[in-house]
């Protein structure tokens, strides 16, 4: 038993897939990411963990996706494009991506992707290809219409379907069948990326496998309202009879927010997804496990309560709490899909029945560290506290990097900090360590650091402020980022905490 014991425990960074080093402004299934599963071998890593790989829609957020099935198009290899004659090297390398090495430039990768990938398309003769054919066969319950809704999209300029001519935004089957036809070439080349996406992907992972290195998925809860899963599924949210959101998703105001967190995301309309016997979900649980070796869902605690908030409000100060669907949907997946490796997102307030259903299902919850120190109470994430079923963080996409959160904690929390890590000596500098070794030490059976706090980088590498647009989602790890020395620290660290 002891030896199981020492052989459960393991450690992985963090670091999403956008945020890997490319010559093209933008991190993808390029070499960079098989190097990047070279250097978590190299330090004894078992996890790399990302973010959701859906497409970006306005905001550049991960979690508002036009798709809950697809994959972001930016992060297909173009090198691989042009070493199938797709594309020419010097197309690829004439293109605009921005100047600076450390954040992604969305709108100037929107401008060029999207013409390297269409000239792609049409030097690939895809549409002769079996494996494309296949391709498209296995994904029937989704694929053709999101491509239908992307291509739809694009002889709309971009907006929402909710805005579109009442026959296609009601999807009357007369203006389906239409569309299909008009917009078959357009609808095909989404396909294509759908098929090239996965392609590659599918080789990062079976690299990573090779490597003793599993992935793990992020899966947000909720759809984005502008997406084909909205559009071609009414039935699963909560809409009126012209498709508009009854209510809409969010958090209620706390102590981070006086108006609270308002997502604007559609609500499942549960009853409809029971009588169903939860087949969507299921689909979409299997087609994560496809993508992912381990998937951690986000916002765990809305399957026991959720937040519904007037759609049209402004802010999340009106919503209230609604009943989900509990372990009644988790049964499910366990009958159905058997035993899977999920790690539940159970961060922010939590109620007894949000503990219970964690209890319940089995599933480990996150600890993240920089939500330890608080002087004036006890906190559940002090890791004397920790059950060995739960996953550990430093912080998380939605922190800043731990460099960061030293600099801005307030005197009573730093103390606290400070005290508890015996860290009154360690220099400014190496205090990101102490975290570190704090989170590896524990007894959680799984420990996950961000890349940047490997790094020692401060609030410049942030990636997402929860609540705010515009600047979130842009942080690129450099080329060269790891030296040797800082290899094998975190290979000796790691050894040294039986990880």
């Amino acid at each position: 038993m002891k030896n199981e014991e020492i052989e459960m425990r393991r450690n992985g960074m963090l670091l999403p897939i956008a945020s890997l080093p490319s010559p093209y402004g933008i991190g993808g299934f390029s070499k960079e990411a098989y190097e990047f599963i070279d250097l978590l071998e190299e330090t004894g890593q078992k996890l790399w963990q990302i973010l959701p790989l859906g497409p970006t829609s306005y905001g550049d957020s991960p979690y508002q996706s036009f798709s809950t099935f697809a994959g972001n198009p930016y992060f297909i290899d173009l090198d691989t494009l042009a070493e199938k004659g797709w594309l020419t090297k010097e197309a690829c390398e004439a293109s605009d991506y921005g100047d600076n090495e450390s954040y992604i430039d969305y709108g100037r990768i929107y401008n060029s992707r999207f013409v390297l990938l269409k000239q792609a398309f049409l030097n690939s003769d895809i549409l002769s290809d079996e494996k494309f054919t296949e391709f498209c066969k296995a994904n029937q319950h989704w694929l053709p219409d999101y491509a239908l809704y992307m291509a739809l999209k694009n002889q709309n300029d971009g907006k929402s379907w909710i805005e579109w001519e009442e026959e296609i935004r009601l999807r009357k089957p007369e203006a389906v069948e239409y569309y299909k036809k008009e917009l078959e070439e357009e609808c095909n080349f989404y396909e294509f990326l759908q098929y090239e996406f996965h392609e590659q992907w599918t080789k990062v992972k079976e690299y990573a496998h090779k490597k003793g290195i599993q992935i793990v998925g992020d899966v947000p809860i909720y759809v984005a309202f502008d997406s084909a899963d909205a559009w071609a599924n009414p039935d699963l949210f909560q809409l009126d009879e012209k498709n508009l959101p009854l209510g809409v998703a969010g958090c209620p105001p706390d102590a981070f927010s006086a108006t609270g967190q308002l997502w604007g995301n559609p609500l499942y309309n549960w009853a409809y997804h029971k009588k169903t016997g939860y087949d969507w979900w299921l689909k979409r649980i299997a087609y994560c496990f496809d993508l992912y070796d381990i998937v951690r869902i986000d916002h765990f605690r809305g399957f026991d309560e959720y937040y519904s908030i007037p759609y049209g409000d402004e802010t999340a100060v009106n919503g209230h709490w609604e009943k989900g669907p509990g372990m009644d949907l988790f049964n499910t997946v366990k009958e159905k899909l058997g035993e899977l490796d999920i790690i539940a997102e159970d961060l922010g307030f939590l109620t007894e029945s949000v503990f219970q259903l964690l209890k319940d299902s089995g599933y480990p919850g996150m600890k993240v560290l920089q939500f330890a120190f608080d002087p004036s109470e006890d906190s559940d994430y002090l890791t004397y506290k920790y059950q060995r079923n739960c996953v550990v963080y430093t912080g998380t996409h939605d922190n800043d990097t731990t460099a960061g959160w030293f600099e801005k904690l307030s005197d009573g929390d730093k103390e606290v900090a400070l005290r508890y890590m015996n860290s009154f000596y360690t220099p400014k500098e190496e205090q990101h360590w102490d975290l570190i070794a704090l989170a590896m030490r524990s007894t959680a059976d799984t420990c996950i650091i961000p890349v940047q706090d490997f790094l020692g980088l401060g609030s410049e590498a942030r990636i997402n402020m929860p609540s705010t647009l515009g600047d979130n989602w842009k942080w690129r790890m450099t080329k060269g980022a790891f030296s040797e020395e800082l290899k094998e620290k975190i290979r000796r660290m790691t050894k040294l905490y039986g990880r």
